[in-house]
């Protein structure tokens, strides 16, 4: 047997054992670089935005919603189609279908239709029948017009009576629109008086002055003040067709004369036709010197006297006075 070592003496000196040298560390190989695009999806990952999950949507409500249960509703009357014939087989005949029916029937049993045919010619209608009947046979059913109601009979009736007025109207006032119509486009001419009047005239100032076509000669009763009631007249032989007239207020055109006389503000125009009729006009006119047109169109025209109803610049020491009054007619070169 192999000899025991002697067990180490713990009061012996121990020998410092020596400090191991340093290891180098074990050679492995490096790790492989990442590759370009795996940066780039790493740094997208980095850039994006953490999003909760989605929620779950609601369940879409149903299309057709719930409703009370409906009421029941009766049944509808059934229509009896034509059948077999019905009645006696040698009954009494049905003048409108030739159905037999029974002798005491007074409808047919298949049609409906009354069993006597009545003739109700010669049944007398009130007049307010008589007034819409016209005597047509009366449809059958399923052939019947339009339902027509009164009230719209009452429209029908109301718009012929409108148009057949304004027709009769359009007839009357045709010639009246004619002649209108070439006064309105046709040129003016002068027309003369044959003869004048007048109730009174100044020493000098006789009436044929206001029909002279001068215009610095005129015409004064010889009154003083307004020279109300006084007239100017002029008369045609023929009848005439008078359109327009000029009247020249005053002594002359010279508006420095204006204030040597009294000038008219109102006239009466009565206008005798050839009828003897007589039409009467109101000519207003103007405080200002020259000629003042004013429309007169008038037809087959014999007298025109113009009567003074009121003047301005009235006073005592002055009397009105009209230096000039032109008549205007249709011009021959129109109707030629």
């Amino acid at each position: 047997p192999a000899a025991q070592a002697p067990a180490p003496d713990a009061t012996a000196p121990t020998r410092p054992v020596p400090a191991a040298a340093p290891t180098a560390p074990a050679q492995t190989d490096p790790a492989p670089a990442p590759a370009l695009g795996d940066t780039m999806a790493a740094r997208a990952r980095s850039l994006l935005v953490p999003v909760a999950d989605a929620e779950p949507r609601p369940a879409a409500p149903p299309s057709v919603a719930p409703v009370l249960p409906g009421r029941p509703v009766a049944d509808r009357p059934q229509v009896r189609a034509p059948g077999p014939v019905q009645g006696e087989q040698y009954g009494v005949a049905c003048p409108w279908c030739a159905t037999p029916n029974n002798p005491d029937r007074h409808f047919c049993v298949r049609c409906a239709m009354p069993m006597t045919l009545e003739d109700r010619s010669s049944v007398h209608l009130p007049w307010w029948r008589r007034l819409f009947h016209r005597g047509a046979a009366t449809p059958w059913a399923g052939d019947r017009p339009r339902l027509r109601r009164t009230f719209d009979r009452i429209v029908t009736w109301v718009l012929a009576a409108v148009v057949l007025t304004l027709l009769i109207v359009a007839g009357v006032n045709t010639p009246d629109a004619v002649q209108a119509t070439r006064d309105h486009f046709s040129k003016r001419a002068p027309v003369p008086p044959d003869s004048v009047a007048a109730s009174r005239s100044y020493p000098g100032h006789k009436p044929e002055l206001a029909f002279d076509k001068i215009n610095n000669t005129w015409w004064g009763p010889g009154v003083s003040q307004s020279g109300e009631g006084e007239w100017i007249e002029a008369r045609f032989d023929e009848p005439t067709r008078l359109l327009d007239v000029i009247i020249t207020s005053g002594t002359s055109v010279r508006p420095d004369q204006l204030s040597e006389s009294a000038l008219p503000h109102r006239l009466k125009a009565t206008i005798t036709l050839k009828d003897g009729t007589t039409t009467t006009r109101e000519l207003t006119l103007d405080q200002s010197a020259g000629g003042q047109r004013r429309s007169f169109r008038v037809g087959e025209v014999t007298k025109v006297r113009f009567t003074i109803e009121s003047s301005y610049a009235v006073s005592g020491s002055k009397q009105v006075s009209i230096a000039e009054i032109e008549f205007f007619g249709r011009s021959n070169a129109s109707s030629s």
